[in-house]
């Protein structure tokens, strides 16, 4: 399908991949803590007859050096702009930190008709980074909705990672110790999926290092059933943090984090997925028309 693309500079960077003639589908891509702007994975949704727009939300002039305080309404206006555009039907797909944004997005923008999490949390958590004043300490949430932070878990200062020094760091025991440990902070934190009526897929690797996404899934699928709601989890049990969809190449290697899977495993997770991501996101809506 023959796509066109555009640099988006208002509000916000970014880029939109569509089809020729536009789409009545239109996606929100959010990267995870690289803070990229993900364009071939819009790229890749914009051929199958879906508007993607991917933004930068941190990182870029005008906003916190970290994932810090970011309100929300930065992800609401990037909905305003696909509205714009014609999209009748509204999915955020995120992973990692963008998965964590797309569905604490859900439970408070009813426009949300679709989330698909890759690799997702079940909590919200604390800053990863400084914030619009330069400072990383004390911390607070990663998120804002109307001005008021959203509930956070912090993180244990007492955990040391199990690798040795100058090696790269599996994080997962510290998002599992750090639960534990705030463990009143963890029930306030719950993002609370059960309310959002958006369709959700939740994509997770058994081999995450970075946290564990696979249980964060499985909690986020059991809220949902709770209240008479579905969200679909797809998982393997040898993939990581990063699974890539058809046509995404390897993620590139990381001198200072563990991810978990292989390039192998993350790609056939993500190939798994690829059919239902597409139909979640589309709904009924007619793709290219």
């Amino acid at each position: 399908m023959e796509i066109v693309e555009h640099a988006i500079s208002a509000h916000c960077e970014g880029v939109r991949a569509q089809p020729v003639g536009g789409s009545r589908v239109g996606v929100l891509v959010l990267a995870g803590s690289s803070g990229r702007i993900e364009t071939d994975r819009c790229r890749l949704l914009a051929r199958t007859g879906m508007t993607a727009l991917s933004i930068r939300w941190f990182g870029g002039e005008g906003q916190p050096a970290g994932i810090c305080e970011i309100p929300l309404e930065t992800f609401s206006t990037a909905i305003d702009l696909l509205r714009a555009g014609g999209a009748e039907r509204i999915g955020v797909l995120g992973v990692s930190k963008g998965a964590e944004a797309a569905l604490l997005l859900a439970v408070r923008d009813p426009r949300v008709d679709a989330v698909v999490a890759l690799s997702p949390t079940s909590v919200a958590w604390a800053n990863v980074g400084p914030g619009a004043d330069g400072k990383t300490y004390p911390y607070r949430s990663s998120w804002t909705w109307r001005q008021e932070p959203v509930p956070f878990v912090p993180y244990d200062d007492s955990w040391v990672p199990a690798e040795p020094e100058g090696e790269p760091t599996a994080c997962r025991t510290l998002y599992e110790r750090s639960r534990q440990t705030f463990d009143e902070a963890a029930r306030q934190a719950v993002i609370p999926i059960e309310q959002s009526a958006a369709e959700i897929l939740l994509v997770a690797g058994g081999d995450d290092e970075m946290w564990p996404s696979l249980l964060f899934a499985q909690e986020l699928a059991a809220r949902r059933a709770s209240a008479g709601r579905t969200a679909k989890v797809i998982h393997t049990a040898d993939a990581g943090h990063r699974p890539r969809l058809p046509g995404e190449g390897p993620a590139a290697s990381s001198h200072r984090f563990r991810y978990g899977g292989t390039a192998e495993a993350d790609a056939d997770l993500g190939a798994q997925a690829w059919p239902d991501i597409v139909s979640v996101l589309a709904g009924p809506v007619a793709l290219g028309s």
